[in-house]
């Protein structure tokens, strides 16, 4: 079913209700707290959440909420609204504009609509399925890329990989550098990356241990912009998906990739787990 005008204005408003949230949260004492998992969570990822969930609440009750700090309220439509107030929270607390919030409508498991929105640099994403994506209402393309060698790799930290998915990564950056390591790929940025990637300033994103409130935004914002977004085998994210996500701004570069990361030490290897 395409995505109803209505929805996509619904998007607008819960953005426009997060950022209202955060910014004057921003380089503030934002009352930092550690969650079990030792990430920080602040007043301002709850609050901005909470502001979000009030709209839904009022607007579209009979839908579902996926939310990064309240949890899943279930619905009766089959469509869910999945938020992440604050996609960077330790870039939000370190006063870089890097982060951003996350809003996106899954139907039946797949994303339909997905909004970054960067409330201090006011910047926005929106990726709609089967329509070309916009950045602050301009339409976007990725770049193309001739050879995997030179390109742009940006990750947020492989310290938040798997350990065993680090030397992937590290055989994808080394292939991208031609063997020039030191180079290196761009650290930091959380979702602010795959909408550099989607507005053409970066080529690949690469990252493991994605929440589906990590990632449902990205897949139209770049799929609408021409890139592809997969995991690390190159299937398609769904609600379903474990995490390893790949955005890749000239999908004629998607084999390449996926070469890359599967050839550690001689060895192939399939991420199944």
């Amino acid at each position: 079913m395409p995505v109803r005008p209505a929805d996509i204005a619904l998007a607008h408003r819960l953005a426009d209700a997060a950022g209202a949230v955060i910014r004057p949260y921003f380089r503030q004492p934002a009352g930092v707290e550690l969650k079990e998992d030792r990430s920080p969570v602040t007043r301002a990822d709850r609050e901005a959440e909470d502001a979000m969930r009030r709209l839904l609440d009022a607007e579209a009750p009979r839908d579902g909420v996926v939310g990064e700090e309240h949890g899943v309220k279930e619905g009766q439509t089959g469509r869910q609204w999945v938020l992440d107030p604050i996609d960077g929270t330790r870039s939000f607390t370190a006063g870089r504009a890097i982060f951003g919030t996350l809003i996106a409508l899954v139907e039946d498991g797949w994303p339909v609509l997905g909004i970054i929105d960067q409330p201090v640099q006011r910047e926005r994403w929106v990726g709609v399925a089967g329509r070309p994506t916009l950045f602050n209402d301009a339409p976007v393309r990725t770049r193309g890329c001739a050879a995997l060698e030179g390109a742009i790799v940006a990750t947020t930290s492989p310290h938040l990989f798997d350990e065993s998915d680090v030397p992937h990564f590290m055989a994808l950056v080394t292939a991208a550098s031609g063997g020039a390591p030191r180079q290196g790929p761009v650290y930091g940025g959380d979702c602010y990356n795959y909408g550099l990637l989607a507005s053409g300033h970066l080529d690949i994103v690469c990252e493991s241990g994605l929440k589906l409130y990590d990632f449902a935004a990205l897949a139209p914002i770049v799929e609408g912009a021409g890139g592809r977004m997969c995991d690390w085998n190159g299937d398609p994210l769904t609600a379903d998906s474990a995490g390893h996500v790949l955005a890749i701004g000239d999908p004629a570069r998607t084999d390449d990739v996926l070469e890359a990361l599967r050839h550690v030490h001689g060895h192939d290897h399939d991420h199944d787990h």
